[in-house]
Parts: C-alpha cells; sequence; structure tokens
C-alpha cells in the first residue's frame, strides 16, 4: 500500500468519493450529515490522500485546519473489499502524523452517532480519540459523535546513562 497526497482529479478517487458521500448521506439525518463532496474537499485550507495498492484506489483521507493550532479529520473511507485489514489505522496514522508535521497540537472529528458508524468511532477510540463537545461551528446534534485527539510531541525514550557510575567494572589485577 502506498499513501499519496492528492488524487482528486483521478477519476477513481472520485468515484470512491462520491460512494462515500452517498452512503455516509444515505446513513445519517436529514440536516446532520457533514460529509464533504468533491467541491468541498478542493478548498485551500484542506490536505488529502489518497490510498493505494498498484492501480486501485482503496482508502483516502483529509485534514481540514481549523485554526494555528487545531485540525479536522474528514472523508475518511476505506473502499469495502479493503475493510478490516488495517488500511483505515494506515491513513488515520499518516493523518496524525501529517498534523504533528504541520504543527498541529489538537485533531478533531465528527463523525455519526448511528450504528454504521461504529466501526469508524471504534477505529477512533483505538487510536486514542475520545469523546469531546461540538467544536468548530458544530452544533450539539444526537446524531452527531464529536471526538479529539491532543497531539504530543515525540519524545525521545532514551534514557542518558548515568553518569555517577563507573563505566566499567574493573576485573582480575590492578
Amino acid at each position: 500500500m502506498n499513501i499519496s497526497n492528492g488524487g482528486l482529479d483521478d477519476p477513481r478517487v472520485q468515484k470512491l468519493l462520491v460512494h462515500h458521500f452517498h452512503t455516509a448521506r444515505g446513513e445519517t439525518a436529514p440536516g446532520s450529515a457533514h460529509a464533504l463532496d468533491l467541491s468541498g474537499l478542493k478548498t485551500p485550507d484542506i490536505h488529502f490522500w489518497s490510498a493505494w495498492e498498484g492501480d486501485c484506489v482503496i482508502a483516502v483521507g483529509a485534514l481540514k485546519r481549523l485554526s494555528e493550532s487545531h485540525g479536522e479529520i474528514k472523508s475518511m473511507h476505506t473502499a469495502e473489499a479493503h475493510r478490516r485489514k488495517g488500511i483505515g489505522s494506515a491513513m488515520l496514522r499518516h493523518i496524525i502524523t501529517e498534523a504533528r508535521n504541520m504543527g498541529l497540537s489538537r485533531l478533531s472529528l465528527e463523525t455519526g452517532s448511528w450504528p454504521y458508524f461504529i466501526p469508524a468511532r471504534e477505529l477512533y477510540r483505538r487510536h486514542g480519540f475520545v469523546e469531546c463537545p461540538p467544536f468548530g461551528r458544530y452544533v450539539p446534534d444526537s446524531n452527531s459523535v464529536f471526538m479529539t485527539l491532543e497531539l504530543k510531541t515525540v519524545t525521545s525514550t532514551v534514557t542518558p546513562p548515568n553518569t555517577a557510575l563507573e563505566p566499567f567494572e574493573r576485573v582480575g589485577n590492578e
């Protein structure tokens, strides 16, 4: 699998996005759907990625910058035939890494509260997202679940040597 920047002009990506848009909207109450269409994903505040297996697009995901420190995950979708293979996790890890590289300290998302969206909510929980109040321009909605992840900077876990100890144990005659 290869995750590429962009792809919005590729008809194969567009086909997967149309499927995502219609499926997400079809599984959400009227007035509560927030999936972006193709033109909504082409705005300057959105970064978009597509995941490929050979010449087949298998997943998409986007990151919308809300502020200097806050981003929102948009349009995460894995093709039906490629689900339960770790593709969604790989795309989510990629988006989290890119958010950190952009200097964001918080990443949030909105997803549906209906049973169709349970696998998505479980995926986000496995990666550390927790439920939160509405953010940005969202308002409370019983059909939506809002989640967030505080992005911590990655620090080294290597412990420096204890310089107070002898560097070598002395053995034998001196």
